[in-house]
């Protein structure tokens, strides 16, 4: 079974995704993508969420 964790990032710096990239995958998850939550008034994103996946076992439970 497929499952998802969305971890959002309030401050979108390269840094930051960087990390939390470098954190998730390390633990076993797969990136899937990565979207970004705009703000009108400026160029720069207002945070972003990023999507990752993990295949379980039938009766594994959720990590």
């Amino acid at each position: 079974m497929l499952i998802y964790k969305v971890v959002e990032i309030g401050t979108v710096t390269e840094d930051m995704i960087e990390e939390v990239l470098n954190r998730w995958s390390s633990k076993g998850w797969h990136f899937d993508c990565l979207q970004f939550a705009m703000r009108e008034s400026s160029k720069r994103p207002a945070m972003a969420f990023a999507l990752f996946t993990r295949e379980t076992s039938p009766g594994e439970e959720k990590p």
